[in-house]
């Protein structure tokens, strides 16, 4: 994979096929039975009132032939391991906000992420668009959002293979006012999305089975964008050149997360992606 990237898979004890995605579904298997307990007992949390930033329109706004960017908090991952533990969610969505991001992506994963659902809204002050990051394949899980700040959250074609399981939870989180990122990873999974009625669709260029990045093949997806839906590319855009490819590529916006989190200060690295100077750092 990756002729001109990199080759090489990631350092981790689940990168067998099958395995990371698998172990993941299996914790949030534990989950999602916490959260029908609390639904039992009259306890689960209510849908927040009011109107949320739009997600899509911030990706839509104009930025001077500047790509989007939507930035991501993210304290650790499978593939890195711990990555900032010691910037709070805070801080960094005020860097972010500064520096020019459109929205701001926020992984609530624990056990791998070391996130929090509490995340969300200590990062909503910042005032932008707030995407939830995690695995999500129940509606529970969609309604736990619905009571957070949130404007957005991600569904997985390949952790919900079923269009029908696919449609309703995106109909659900659509239903709360908030916008659903269907994420892909290859041809068949887009038909998939496209077949549940997703207009929002993230193409990562990492594979969650093996956490290979190959980001040709991402860009490459890019060609079937069709008119009227949003396109996000996702995992391993670093670099000015990397957006500028993909929004040649067809993109509307790209998400970036560990290239920024694992900067000295990732205010300053996001400024130097969107070319925002004076940014706080």
């Amino acid at each position: 994979m990756m002729p001109h990237e990199s080759r090489a898979a990631c350092a981790s004890p689940d990168t067998s096929p099958g395995g990371m995605l698998d172990s993941f579904r299996a914790e949030k298997e534990k989950e999602v039975s916490s959260l029908i307990s609390l639904e039992r007992k009259g306890k689960f949390p209510v849908p927040l009132t009011g109107t949320r930033p739009s997600f899509r329109a911030a990706l839509a706004a104009p930025r001077g032939g500047i790509l989007p960017i939507i930035a991501e908090y993210k304290r650790a991952s499978p593939s890195r391991g711990d990555i900032r533990l010691d910037l709070s969610p805070e801080d960094v969505a005020g860097r972010y906000a500064a520096a020019g991001a459109a929205c701001l992506s926020v992984l609530t994963e624990r056990s791998r992420f070391r996130g929090e659902t509490g995340f969300l809204a200590r990062m909503a002050p910042a005032g932008l668009p707030l995407l939830r990051k995690d695995f999500i394949l129940h509606p529970l899980q969609v309604r736990l959002t619905a009571a957070t700040p949130a404007s957005a959250l991600l569904l997985i074609v390949r952790l919900t293979p079923d269009v029908r399981r696919l449609r309703g939870l995106r109909e659900l989180t659509e239903s709360f006012g908030m916008e659903a990122v269907v994420e892909i990873f290859s041809a068949e999974e887009l038909a998939l999305a496209r077949e549940s009625g997703a207009r929002v669709i993230q193409v990562n260029a990492r594979d969650l089975d093996t956490l290979r990045v190959d980001r040709t093949a991402c860009l490459n997806m890019g060609a079937a964008r069709r008119d009227g839906e949003i396109w996000i590319a996702a995992s391993g855009m670093s670099e000015p050149d990397h957006l500028r490819r993909a929004a040649e590529a067809g993109f509307d916006a790209a998400l970036v997360g560990s290239g920024l989190m694992a900067a000295a200060d990732p205010g300053a690295a996001l400024a130097r992606l969107t070319g925002k100077t004076g940014a706080r750092s």
